[in-house]
C-alpha cells in the first residue's frame, strides 16, 4: 500500500490542493500519535495556515496563541469575529482560530478542523471531558492538601476527594483574585496552565504530596506578575521554575519594606509622564533599543528622545549593561512592593 507522503505526492500532480490537504491531515495524526500537546498543535496550525493560530477554551481556561514563525505569543488582542474558527464540539463555541482576513481556501479550512479535532483528543486525554475548575469545587479539600501543616494522611484524603489519587504530578496556580488552582500535570509536561485570564504565578510540577513546595512557589512567582498595562507593565504570568535566584528578592520585600532610592527614583519617572514605565519595562527587558522601539510602536528617535528624559529623573544611565541591570532590579522590585506578601 502506497504511503500517505507518496499519496500526497500523487494528488498534488493532479490536484495541489487534495494533495495539500492530505499532508495537512498525515501532519496533525503524526502529533497525536506522538502524544504531542496544545502548544505543539497551534503551532502546527499557525506554521501550515502561514498566519498566527489560536486555541481558546474558556471552559477549560486554555489560551494559547502561536506567531505565523512558530513562536508562541499569548499577547494577541481581542478575537476578531472576522477571523476563520471552528468550535471543538458541534454546538461549541469557536475555539481554534486563524488569524487571517484574507485568502481562505480548502488547505486553511482542513487546517483548522484538523487542529481543532487533535486538540479535542489532547484536552479530554490531559484535562478530561469536565472543567479544570471543577477540582476547586471542594475549597476545604484543596486547602487541606496545601497545608504542610496537615498529616500526610489528611492531605493523602484530600488528594482522593479531588481527583488525584492517581496523578504522578500536579501543580499549583496562584491567582490574584480567588483561591488556588490544582492542576494535574501530563506526562509531557506540555500543557497550559489553567488562568482564566487572571495574572497568575505558577508553581513547579510535583508529586501530589509536595503540593504545599508548589503552593509556596506559586504565590511567590504571583508576587512578580505585573497588570500588563502602561502603568503596570510586566509579565501577566510567571512560571515559578523560571525565577531563578530572583526569588530571594521577594524574602526581602514585605509591606512594610520601604523602597530603596532606585525604586523611589523609578515611582517619580512614572509619576511624572505616563509612557515611563512602559517605556523603561521595554528598554530594561528587550534585546536591544530598536527592539525596544518596535514593541512601543515608537521611532527609534523618539525612543532616545525618553530615555534622555528618563535618565535624568533617575539620575542614572540605562544604556549601558550597569545600568540596565539597575533599572531591571527597580522595576522588579516595584512589582514586589505593588504586590504585597501573600
Amino acid at each position: 500500500m502506497s504511503s500517505a507522503k507518496e499519496l500526497a505526492g500523487r494528488l498534488a500532480a493532479l490536484d495541489p490542493d487534495a494533495g495539500a490537504a492530505l499532508q495537512v491531515i498525515s501532519y496533525f495524526d503524526r502529533l497525536i500519535e506522538g502524544r504531542a500537546g496544545l502548544e505543539s498543535l497551534v503551532r502546527g496550525a499557525a506554521v501550515l495556515s502561514g498566519s498566527p493560530a489560536r486555541l481558546v477554551d474558556e471552559e477549560r481556561g486554555v489560551r494559547v496563541r502561536v506567531e505565523a514563525d512558530g513562536t508562541r505569543r499569548d499577547d494577541g488582542g481581542p478575537l476578531d469575529p472576522a477571523w476563520p474558527s471552528v468550535p471543538l464540539t458541534p454546538d461549541g463555541p469557536p475555539a481554534v482560530w486563524l488569524e487571517r482576513t484574507g485568502v481562505f481556501d480548502g488547505v486553511h479550512a482542513m487546517v483548522l478542523e484538523r487542529a481543532a479535532a487533535a486538540a479535542r483528543v489532547v484536552l479530554d486525554r490531559t484535562r478530561g471531558r469536565a472543567p479544570a475548575e471543577a477540582r476547586q469545587a471542594d475549597p476545604a479539600s484543596v486547602e487541606v492538601l496545601l497545608d504542610a501543616a496537615a498529616s500526610e494522611h489528611a492531605r493523602r484524603q484530600a488528594a482522593v476527594r479531588l481527583g488525584l489519587r492517581d496523578v504522578a504530578a500536579a501543580r499549583v496556580v496562584a491567582t490574584a483574585e480567588g483561591g488556588p488552582l490544582v492542576e494535574a500535570v501530563p506526562a509531557t509536561g506540555d500543557s497550559t496552565p489553567t488562568t482564566g485570564g487572571r495574572r497568575a504565578g505558577i508553581g513547579p510540577a510535583v508529586p501530589v504530596r509536595d503540593l504545599p513546595a508548589s503552593w509556596a512557589a506559586a504565590r511567590t512567582a504571583l508576587r512578580f506578575t505585573a497588570e500588563g498595562t502602561d502603568q503596570d507593565p510586566g509579565p501577566r504570568t510567571v512560571y515559578a521554575d523560571e525565577l531563578g535566584g530572583l526569588a530571594l528578592l521577594a524574602d526581602t520585600v514585605g509591606p512594610t519594606t520601604e523602597p530603596v532610592p532606585d525604586v523611589r527614583a523609578l515611582e517619580h519617572a512614572v509619576a511624572t509622564a505616563p509612557w515611563a514605565a512602559s517605556t523603561l519595562n521595554a528598554v530594561a527587558f528587550s534585546t536591544s533599543l530598536r527592539a525596544a522601539a518596535a514593541e512601543l510602536n515608537v521611532h527609534h528617535s523618539t525612543l532616545q528622545d525618553r530615555l534622555a528624559q528618563a535618565e535624568h529623573w533617575l539620575d542614572w544611565p540605562v544604556h549601558d549593561p550597569h545600568g540596565r541591570l539597575r533599572l531591571q532590579l527597580a522595576l522588579v522590585l516595584r512589582r514586589l512592593h505593588r504586590n504585597a506578601a501573600r
